[in-house]
């Protein structure tokens, strides 16, 4: 999705570890722009700035404006980042320039809404299998998210990609069978329906019979004779 961002990048002449840790002691980390046919910048950039987006509703999906000091101004998203192990702290993000006329494939989050019949009524588990899909569509047109309505999901039921509505321009990459998110029953649900009114007799245990005490209630007779 694009919002109306923009972040100032410095071109940067000096690579390498110390240039890397002097840029990081004075605010700053390294990142590199690619992509549209244009020639590799590296670039410095506000770890804040670039946190803020990758945090935001939209996350990694956010396009905005990257304005740098050579005087270039465009549209770009993170792609890659880089993160300290132990501090957590951003250290190094590529950005990819957009080309706004051409479209993209995306993952978007899918977030469930409701509580499913199946859990409600009938005490059953609502289980997400996977919490995204993955789109095509243009820059413009990418969506926040995908909201789904698990409301009427019984016991034995599920969500599939192929029922997730999507606006025009939208196309599904995903495989349209892909679930999303189903309702399992539990132990406990299982014995309810059991013993619930109106429900299926128990199949009869077969009957078994041993060949060798059928002879042996047979030989019985001529024993008292």
């Amino acid at each position: 999705m694009r919002k109306d961002i923009t972040v100032t990048a410095e071109v940067r002449e000096s690579r390498g570890k110390n240039e890397a840790r002097r840029l990081r002691v004075a605010g700053k980390i390294p990142a590199i722009v690619y992509g549209t046919g244009g020639q590799p910048i590296p670039v410095t950039v506000s770890p804040k700035e670039v946190n803020r987006i990758l945090h935001s509703a939209s996350g990694i999906n956010t396009i905005f404006n990257l304005h740098l000091t050579n005087g270039e101004t465009t549209p770009v998203k993170v792609v890659d980042w880089q993160h300290d192990p132990l501090k957590g702290t951003l250290l190094h993000v590529d950005l990819m320039r957009i080309d706004l006329s051409k479209k993209l494939t995306v993952k978007v989050p899918v977030i469930s809404k409701g509580e499913p019949k199946g859990v409600k009524q009938q005490g059953g588990l609502f289980e997400v299998v996977t919490r995204e899909i993955e789109i095509e569509c243009l820059p413009d047109d990418i969506p926040e998210s995908f909201t789904v309505d698990v409301t009427e999901l019984l016991i034995g039921q599920s969500l599939r990609a192929k029922e997730v509505q999507m606006s025009e321009g939208v196309r599904l990459v995903s495989n349209p069978d892909q679930v999303l998110s189903h309702v399992v029953a539990t132990r406990g649900a299982a014995e309810t329906a059991e013993a619930a009114p109106g429900a299926a007799p128990a199949a009869p245990e077969p009957e078994v019979i041993k060949k060798g005490k059928k002879e042996e209630e047979a030989a019985a007779p001529e024993k008292k004779k």
